[in-house]
């Protein structure tokens, strides 16, 4: 039986569909959760990795656990949250990027170094997938283009090979269901740099009527963005969104190396999720 704990995200949801429909035994964690948000047959448990005592329940019977953990854990110590998900002797962890391309950054590469040191070191099985941006934080876009057809942004012409996390989610799924991916870190990207007024035009593309793009400074956007990050997390994300490394410009082989298969562009995911910009 294979744990999954965000089990109600853009990867965690689509990942316990994955390993469903492969016919495993999955139970999903999320902080708020019921049967009504998991396909048939996944056991759906409530339980919040801030307070690791509460996990007990959610392993039991366990073989494995997809390991999330978000910023709203940056308060937490990793290694209690690692000793209290270890039980089931193997862990894949969804770590970030940023843990080498941004190792001096509290809210983009200490934690999550330590969490992964905290992995490394459990004595357990383990597995770490390093995604770069996500495709999804496109939605954040999803309100002005329903109201008027534009997208404000920073950096328009600044491109970044971003992940679908449905491409995270089933490298997830073939790590946990495949032999061969012990002791590997595996760095996940997009196929190919896109801009903002790239992801713009496809989304307009998606939804069949033309999305216009509006530059904005960096001043405008850190003001929209500490409306709900703190300020830490905003200037980290604007400087990768405005000033990338190479690392951060570059386009990995991994997900293809796991899926036997390129990772899908942009326009795929604005295809498949128009719906949210209609």
């Amino acid at each position: 039986m294979i744990v999954v704990t965000g089990a109600t995200g853009n990867v965690g949801r689509t990942l316990v569909r994955l390993l469903a429909e492969a016919g495993e035994q999955v139970t999903a964690v999320s902080r708020r959760i019921t049967d009504a948000d998991v396909p048939q047959g996944v056991r759906a448990v409530a339980a919040d990795l801030a307070d690791p005592a509460g996990m007990s329940a959610a392993l039991e019977g366990a073989d494995a656990v997809f390991l999330l953990t978000g910023g709203d854990l940056f308060a937490s110590e990793p290694k209690e949250i690692v000793a209290a998900v270890s039980g089931p002797g193997r862990i894949v962890l969804l770590s970030s990027q940023g843990v080498v391309t941004r190792p001096d950054s509290a809210s983009h590469g200490r934690f999550g170094a330590e969490v992964e040191r905290a992995v490394v070191d459990s004595g357990v099985r383990w597995t770490i997938l390093r995604p770069g941006g996500f495709a999804s934080n496109r939605y954040a876009w999803a309100g002005s283009v329903r109201a008027n057809r534009t997208v404000a942004a920073p950096f328009g012409d600044v491109g970044l090979p971003i992940i679908d996390p449905d491409d995270i989610a089933a490298v997830a799924a073939a790590v946990l269901l495949e032999p061969g991916h012990d002791g590997r870190t595996y760095e996940l990207t997009g196929p190919e740099p896109v801009t903002p007024r790239q992801n713009a035009e496809a989304i307009g593309q998606a939804i069949g009527e033309p999305v216009t793009f509006v530059e904005q400074t960096r001043e405008e956007a850190r003001a929209q963005m500490l409306a709900f990050m703190p300020a830490l997390v905003a200037d980290t994300t604007l400087d990768i969104l405005g000033e990338p490394t190479e690392a951060e410009r570059r386009i990995s082989p991994d997900v293809e190396r796991v899926l036997g298969r390129a990772p899908q562009p942009f326009a795929a995911w604005a295809r498949r999720n128009a719906a949210a910009f209609r």
